[in-house]
């Protein structure tokens, strides 16, 4: 496997980059029509390989723990991003986020219901387990066994059969077409896990939640929960081997303290710098800022059924008297740009032509007079205590919404807590994220709108139409790309009319990343690739 080209994006533009990164072509064309740019570009990789040495212990530190490790359970980011590093699907996601092969070789659709995937023949599990077709059977049958519950299931439930053709051949067919199948296979939940690991964790002598076994180009060494999770360097890798001996991700809940941290030379880089905190890294003289492209999107939810949220003028009152800008300008700090919808232009479904809601506070008060609430109307925010950002724009909302006369009351709720208050559904108003993860609209949508959905970790707006529900399943199961782009953007015009959440912002990952680091990326779907990293200097930080 080639070492994968590395996609630095400084933002300049949010915009400017999302655009970029959307179509290949134009950057290609920017960099050079004669070819000299490539050229140039291929020579500085060659160098940089020739200057990169191995070894070295890599040490990233981020807020939060992962809340598992066994890739059929977990659905938090925070888990995703350290099993990239040693789970692999049949298919992945490259920097452009476009399918590649991984475990399989090559792939082909023989009808429209069926794929044949022809698996590398040179892989190993971590524990010695060959990776072939019977562990693709295996895997899939444990991924949509009731006892594991796994709650991404539904990603792939359209698969109907998995079967072994010969030891490196494996067919999978669906029940009807299935436009999205290789964008789910290369999400987390599409992850190869030894079969031997797999039994022994269905006998409980094994534990997958603490104790992964993949074929990654890293391999789990040790989880001390609350505190690290270490991986080490995978020496008998199909693919390149990694520079790095190891990884640690250190869990540093305070921002102030993780930022100290890389100032003093004690770990090698952080995760998650909150805009308010980029000048304190544009400060330093051992670091420097990494903002690269994500797939989130900021959301205000709308309780539906509650009232006075079961009433679409309020709600769309309520999108109104929000000014989009002043938030991204005043908390953002430009690492973000307003969202004109649940899904940005990297991802396939998304509509180029929706406009963000206008800021109109006139036509908002007009809106709740002729809804019966000329004399204001009191509503309930919640936000996590934890989020900085989330209880920002919950405050500059509460001030926007109190200019049009909703009175907003504030609860900020530890993370635990407001989640168990979300499932409840006695919520009004909420401050919540999403990532469009798998890169197509179908899972972003399925989760967030469709009724099946109704009130689970997607839906906890509890909204439901029955228009949107035959959009949408009409949409996962149309083959031509042009019509199914169409189905989705039938569904943003259902959106704007029903108004369950006001869109914020598609936000940017801020990374802050020390001088004597080369090679560091993350990708837009939340992936390091430590695979790439290694260090020019030696560091206090242990990490050379």
């Amino acid at each position: 496997m080639s070492r994968r080209v590395l996609s630095t994006f400084f933002l300049s533009s949010m915009l400017a980059m999302l655009v970029a990164c959307a179509d290949d072509s134009d950057v290609e064309e920017s960099e050079g029509d004669d070819g000299e740019a490539d050229e140039e570009e291929t020579e500085e990789s060659a160098d940089a390989d020739e200057e990169a040495e191995e070894g070295g212990d890599f040490h990233l530190a981020r807020g939060e723990d992962a809340t598992s490790l066994d890739p059929h359970l977990y659905t938090d980011i925070a888990s995703m991003s350290v099993a990239f590093n040693f789970y692999e699907t049949l298919v992945e996601r490259d920097e452009n986020m476009e399918i590649q092969p991984l475990l399989a070789e090559d792939y082909e659709q023989i009808d429209e219901n069926t794929w044949e995937f022809n698996l590398r023949e040179d892989v190993e599990f971590h524990d010695g387990e060959p990776f072939n077709a019977e562990a693709v059977e295996v895997n899939l049958e444990r991924l949509f066994d009731e006892d594991i519950a796994a709650p991404r299931a539904d990603y792939l439930e359209a698969i109907s059969d998995v079967e072994a053709i010969d030891e490196y051949t494996v067919e999978i067919t669906t029940d009807e077409p299935f436009a999205p199948l290789l964008g789910h296979l290369a999400h987390n939940v599409g992850s190869m896990i030894s079969p031997a690991a797999i039994e022994a964790d269905a006998n409980d002598d094994h534990n997958l939640e603490i104790e992964p076994v993949g074929t990654g180009p890293f391999e789990f060494a040790e989880w001390e929960q609350g505190d690290e999770i270490v991986l080490e360097r995978n020496d008998d890798y199909w693919g390149d081997n990694a520079y790095l001996d190891s990884v640690t991700f250190e869990v540093v809940p305070e921002i102030s303290t993780r930022l100290s941290m890389l100032e003093n030379n004690e770990t090698d880089a952080v995760e998650t710098v909150e805009p308010a905190n980029a000048p304190r890294v544009e400060g330093m003289d051992n670091a420097e800022l990494f903002a690269s492209d994500s797939f989130l999107m900021m959301y205000l939810g709308m309780q539906t059924e509650n009232e006075p949220l079961d009433d679409p003028d309020v709600r769309r009152a309520i999108t109104l008297a929000i000014d989009n800008d002043t938030i991204i300008d005043g908390i953002y700090e430009g690492y973000a740009e307003p969202a004109n919808g649940p899904i940005n232009d990297l991802v396939f479904g998304h509509d180029p032509d929706a406009e963000p809601t206008p800021y109109d506070p006139e036509e908002a008060e007009q809106l709740l007079a002729d809804a019966g609430y000329e004399d204001g109307v009191t509503i309930e925010l919640q936000t996590s205590d934890t989020n900085e950002v989330s209880i920002q724009i919950s405050e500059v909302i509460q001030d926007m919404l109190g200019d049009v006369g909703i009175d907003v009351e504030l609860e900020q709720m530890e993370w635990g807590a407001y989640m168990d208050y979300l499932e409840e559904g006695e919520q009004g108003m909420y401050i919540m994220s999403w990532s469009a993860i798998t890169v197509d609209a179908d899972a972003t949508m399925m989760s967030l709108f469709h009724s099946d959905s109704h009130g689970a970790a997607g839906n906890r707006m509890f909204y439901e139409n029955e228009e949107m529900d035959q959009v949408l399943e009409e949409a996962r199961a149309e083959i031509d790309e042009d019509e199914r782009e169409q189905l989705y953007h039938d569904a943003y015009d259902i959106l704007s009319e029903d108004t369950p959440m006001h869109y914020i912002a598609f936000q940017q990952q801020i990374e802050a990343v020390g001088d004597h680091v080369e090679g560091f990326d993350r990708w837009a779907n939340s992936r390091y690739i430590f695979e790439d990293v290694y260090f020019t200097e030696e560091t206090d930080s242990g990490g050379y």
